[in-house]
């Protein structure tokens, strides 16, 4: 039989969450390293995301319109013939909640990746919560935090994950409140009906969500053939195959077919939908996610890294 392509990255059982936890919390200390290492390597592009409000920085002018409640800039105006309004920049702290998914298929790791599922999916959340700090706003992971504001807010959120004795497999979210945003890092590998009638709530609440699926190289392409065995991690269900390589076709097309489907229903929503492989860089999702958290007024599709 032919060398494993792939498997998961530890043989802690699905219904050890003990030692899972454990293991969870041996491994949350490096992935806050890593995760402040991309966050070097993306710093100096990261800006605070900058709203029209209330505050009192300036920020921008632009043409007045009938009904317009904001203060006409006659200075500005007097330039020429279009009447200005001067914009503040709005100063409250923005909650943004952050959830990494704790299942057991995210512990999948192949022979062509660097790193598990679940490992670039808490690095991508820590880098997100360590920049999101550092700019001010509030932060925190539905059912394990409330939301906070501290410069320390990778770490305190690290802190939680490492005390945690178990992490929901789905959190409730209908308690997010309108106008928030929720970046949520998972392999989505559950039906697509199932997931978009958890975040369903979301849409109907107002909440603005930007989906991160972390995917392993081996499960997009299926480079299996022979005699394979598969296993389902999270049921333990077993699946012998005479020639994989016969079914590789059927399950590309399905495999993508998840993904459009998904990232189609995410873009009539507004939400972000961005695509990170783990033989590939976290800081080229993490630039994507940003740029779709700092659009003001509408909401960017995502791309893939």
């Amino acid at each position: 039989m032919a060398a494993s392509i792939g498997e998961a990255v530890t043989p802690v059982g699905t219904s050890d969450a003990l030692a899972r936890a454990r293991l969870r919390a041996s491994l949350v200390p490096d992935l806050l390293v890593e995760a402040r290492r991309v966050v070097n390597t993306v710093i100096a592009g990261w800006h605070g995301r900058r709203r029209r409000g209330i505050g009192e920085n300036f920020w921008q002018f632009r043409p007045y319109v009938e009904g317009d409640s904001s203060r006409i800039d006659w200075r500005r105006s007097a330039r020429d013939e279009h009447i200005y309004v001067r914009d503040k920049e709005w100063e409250a702290a923005h909650t943004v909640w952050l959830w990494a998914d704790p299942s057991s298929s995210m512990l999948y790791k192949s022979t062509y990746a660097t790193v598990s599922k679940e490992s670039r999916a808490l690095v991508l959340i820590l880098a997100l919560a360590e920049l999101l700090s550092r700019s001010g706003e509030r932060i925190g992971w539905p059912g394990l935090t409330d939301a906070f504001s501290a410069r320390n807010g990778a770490e305190r959120l690290a802190s939680h994950l490492a005390h945690a004795s178990r992490l929901e497999a789905r959190p409730d979210v209908s308690s997010i409140r309108r106008f928030s945003d929720i970046v949520i890092a998972s392999d989505f590998l559950d039906p697509v009906e199932e997931t978009m009638e958890w975040l369903d709530v979301l849409a109907r609440h107002g909440v603005r969500a930007h989906l991160i699926e972390v995917s392993d190289p081996a499960e997009e392409t299926f480079p299996y053939s022979g005699r394979t065995e598969f296993r389902d991690p999270e049921t333990g269900l077993k699946l012998t195959a005479g020639r994989a390589e016969t079914l590789a076709e059927d399950y590309r097309l399905v495999y993508q077919a998840r993904r459009d489907q998904l990232s189609a229903w995410a873009k009539r929503l507004g939400w972000s939908y961005t695509v990170n492989h783990t033989d590939r860089l976290a800081s080229e999702s993490l630039v994507r996610v940003h740029a779709a958290m700092t659009v003001d007024g509408g909401y960017a599709s995502g791309g893939r890294a």
